[in-house]
C-alpha cells in the first residue's frame, strides 16, 4: 500500500462524505454544503489516497501566526493504525512551527488520548489549562 498525501480543498463531495460517514461524523454529512465550503474555507487541508480512493483528511482553521485550531483529522476505518493519521498530523503541524497555541477538541476515548498524547498535544483536564466548548 502506498499513501499518497496532497495538500488540496478540490474535492469530490461523494468522496469527502465516504470519508466522514465512515468515522460515524454525520452531523457533518447531514450538510453536505457546509461542509464542503467549510473545507474550502479552511487555512489549511490534507488529504491522504490510496490509488485514488480518499482515505485520509485533516484540516486546520484558525490565524495561522498565534493559533490553530485543527478542526478535523479522519481516516477511513479500514485504514487505522497504519500511520495514516500521524502522517496527517506531521505534514500540517510542519507548517506551523511558529504557531504557539495548537489547539483540537476530540472524543474522550482511550485511543483518541493515547493518539494525541504521543504527538505532544496536552489534555485540558490535566494541568492548568481549562477549555470551554459551545455547542449549537
Amino acid at each position: 500500500m502506498t499513501i499518497k498525501f496532497e495538500e488540496t480543498t478540490q474535492l469530490e463531495v461523494q468522496a469527502v462524505k465516504a470519508l466522514y460517514d465512515d468515522v460515524k461524523w454525520s452531523s457533518y454529512t447531514s450538510d453536505l454544503p457546509r461542509l464542503m465550503e467549510a473545507i474550502k474555507c479552511s487555512l489549511k487541508v490534507i488529504t491522504a489516497w490510496d490509488n485514488g480512493k480518499l482515505v485520509g483528511l485533516i484540516r486546520v482553521v484558525g490565524d495561522g501566526k498565534t493559533i490553530i485550531y485543527i478542526q478535523d483529522i479522519l481516516v477511513l476505518r479500514a485504514y487505522h493504525n497504519k500511520g495514516i493519521g500521524s502522517q496527517l498530523l506531521k505534514l500540517l503541524l510542519s507548517n506551523y512551527k511558529d504557531v504557539r497555541q495548537k489547539v483540537l477538541l476530540t472524543n474522550d476515548a482511550a485511543d483518541v488520548r493515547t493518539f494525541y498524547e504521543k504527538h505532544g498535544f496536552s489534555s485540558c483536564d490535566k494541568g492548568d489549562l481549562v477549555s470551554f466548548a459551545k455547542f449549537d
